[in-house]
C-alpha cells in the first residue's frame, strides 16, 4: 500500500497542472502555483518517491490515428475461483492494446477499454484475450464512435460546496 501523503492546497493545484500538462517547464508549473522551480521540483519527487505520480506520459491525439478502433469491452468471468481471476488481470496488463480496465459490480465483472489499429486487429485482440481463454464466460463490445471526452485526470481532493 503506498504511503499516504499530507497534501496542501500548493499541492493540489500543483498535481491538478501536472494532469493537465505534465510537459510544461518548473519554471512555468511554479508561476502557475506560485513556487520557485526548485521546489516544484522536491514537490515532484516526494510524489514519485510515495508512489502519488507513478508515471509521466504523452497523450497522443486519437484524431491523428483515422484508422484508430476504440472499444468498450463488458466481461463476465467464472466467478469460483480467485486463481482464475488473477489470471484475467494478468492477461489483461500484459496486453498492450488494452487501455483501461475496471473490475465492477453487476451483471458484468469487468469494463476493458481497448486500441486497435484496425477492426482486423480489434478481432485478434478479442479472439486472444476473450474467446481463447477458459474463464471468460461472456463478452459484450461497444465500439466508440466519437471519442468526445477522453482523459485520466483524477481529483485530488473531495470537492467542495
Amino acid at each position: 500500500m503506498p504511503r499516504k501523503l499530507v497534501l496542501d492546497d500548493t499541492d493540489h493545484h500543483l498535481l491538478t497542472e501536472l494532469q493537465a500538462d505534465a510537459g510544461r517547464t518548473l519554471r512555468e508549473l511554479g508561476e502557475l502555483v506560485g513556487l520557485s522551480p526548485s521546489a516544484v521540483q522536491r514537490r515532484m519527487e516526494r510524489y514519485r518517491a510515495s508512489g502519488l505520480l507513478a508515471r509521466t506520459s504523452a497523450v497522443l491525439d486519437p484524431r491523428f490515428s483515422p484508422d484508430l478502433v476504440l472499444a468498450v469491452c463488458l466481461v463476465q468471468v467464472e466467478r469460483e475461483s480467485r486463481r482464475l481471476h488473477e489470471a484475467f488481470h494478468r492477461r489483461m496488463l500484459a496486453a498492450p492494446e488494452v487501455q483501461q480496465v475496471y473490475s465492477v459490480y453487476g451483471e458484468w465483472d469487468y469494463v476493458v477499454v481497448l486500441a486497435a489499429s484496425s477492426l482486423a486487429h480489434h478481432n485478434e485482440i478479442s479472439e486472444r484475450l476473450f474467446m481463447d481463454t477458459p474463464n471468460v464466460r461472456k463478452y459484450s463490445t461497444l465500439f466508440v464512435l466519437d471519442a468526445i471526452r477522453t482523459g485520466a485526470s483524477i481529483p485530488t481532493r473531495a470537492l467542495r460546496p
